[in-house]
């Protein structure tokens, strides 16, 4: 599979050509179902109720907002996330103790993005194709408008929606783009830099995928298969997620 876009932003470059090997990859983003059965079976208490507030944008800008956790992502006295929608305000290592305790792992940004382009050598711009909208249809949950100053919320929903809402991929997946960024095993490193060469530090960060509600084609542009971006793995914000996969034996 080719990795990255040479028309993409600077972190896409330079694409490369790997190989990989067979595995699993959950069918959707962790639901907030799910995540709550997680945390009903085990206690478990994410970085962001310990730190006591988690990022969302309000009035168009970003703030750590008291309160906001998985439970209620944009705060206290915000609606309730739902249960068919994709666990957000989970950091990296929330995602990876979930994942360990069903026993799978996080997917590394590469099996991300092969499993976007269906497996295949696929250079469509997208997990579904080349267009985001065909006749009227969204095939994502992505921010209509200009960002940040207004939200034309065409497709219908303002923040996150149901997992599976906008359709599935050739692979039968769904959310492979927009939604939320979902986060990967994987530090955030230049490609050119030698990609299995790299030593972290305490300001590394952790790549995401697949973009979000708030990504749009003038903006970051992030539901693209080749699209990254990163916080550090103690973060948690209100438009970032994941989802699982698992290794097998062939």
């Amino acid at each position: 599979t080719d990795i990255g876009a040479n028309d993409g932003l600077p972190a896409e470059r330079p694409v490369f050509r790997v190989n990989v090997r067979s595995f699993l990859l959950d069918e959707h983003p962790v639901t907030v179902a799910a995540f709550r059965a997680f945390v009903d079976s085990t206690a478990f208490v994410t970085q962001g109720e310990h730190f006591g507030d988690a990022g969302v944008l309000v009035d168009k800008k970003w703030a750590l907002v008291p309160g906001a956790n998985w439970r209620h992502p944009r705060g206290p006295n915000e609606e309730a996330a739902p249960d068919d929608h994709p666990v957000t305000q989970v950091s990296w290592e929330d995602a990876v103790a979930y994942c360990e305790f069903n026993g799978k792992r996080l997917p590394t940004e590469i099996e991300w993005e092969h499993a976007a382009r269906g497996g295949r050598n696929n250079p469509d711009r997208y997990a579904w194709g080349e267009h985001l909208v065909d006749d009227g249809h969204h095939h994502a949950n992505t921010w209509q408008g200009t960002f940040p100053q207004f939200n034309l919320n065409e497709d219908g929903f303002p923040y996150t929606s149901p997992v599976g809402k906008f359709g599935v991929t050739d692979l039968g997946l769904t959310d492979m783009g927009g939604n939320v960024w979902e986060w990967t095993a994987d530090w955030l490193r230049p490609y050119g830099d030698g990609y299995d060469s790299f030593t972290p530090t305490a300001t590394s960060e952790r790549v995401q995928r697949g973009g979000s509600f708030l990504c749009n084609e003038d903006w970051c542009h992030g539901f693209r298969v080749s699209a990254r971006s990163h916080s550090t793995p103690e973060t948690s914000l209100f438009h970032v997620g994941f989802r699982c996969a698992k290794s097998i034996t062939v």
